[in-house]
């Protein structure tokens, strides 16, 4: 039976927000979220990444579906990282692996787990601009939305260990 990703999670605005979803960090969560969504549709359907940006962009992102009014998310950080896991996943892949416990290869976690580290590395390695801690707690919310608690304290464990790999200065401090 192929896995199906539970709906997906929508933050939530904050109190005192003005317009639900207008906060740039919620922006930024909805991208995430997408971007995981994404690379999770790329992984199990096969979809190439122009026309996976083509219908996230003009049916999801945004918009309403079954109901639900999702978030407007920040179109470039969601190409920015859809598209920079798909040209270094050859590279993160490895850096996963390394960072999941012995006996457990990359290959033998799901595809959900799968797009949300490699989403989450892809950040860790190539946007300093976003702190360290700040990564791996959006993907740990990310992953919230998807698996239970025990594979979200792998996410956790994995980028963590990523994260001292690529931002140790962010750590000794």
């Amino acid at each position: 039976m192929a896995e199906q990703p539970r709906k997906p999670f929508r933050p939530q605005p904050k109190p005192g927000d003005k317009k639900p979803g207008e906060r740039k960090a919620n922006r930024r969560g909805a991208a995430r979220l997408a971007a995981v969504q994404a690379l999770y549709q790329m992984d199990v359907g096969g979809a190439g990444i122009n026309d996976t940006f083509a219908e996230f962009e003009s049916h999801w992102i945004g918009n309403e579906v079954e109901g639900e009014q999702y978030l407007p998310a920040e179109a470039a950080f969601f190409r920015d990282v859809v598209s920079g896991v798909v040209r270094d996943q050859k590279a993160l892949d490895p850096l996963i692996d390394e960072a999941l416990a012995k006996g457990w290869p990359l290959a033998r976690i799901t595809a959900i787990l799968r797009a949300v580290m490699r989403a989450g590395a892809y950040e860790l390695e190539h946007r300093k601009d976003i702190p360290a801690r700040v990564v791996v707690s959006e993907y740990v919310d990310v992953a919230h939305a998807f698996v239970e608690p025990d594979e979200t304290g792998m996410v956790n464990a994995v980028l963590d260990q990523i994260a001292r790999q690529f931002r140790e200065d962010e750590f000794t401090k």
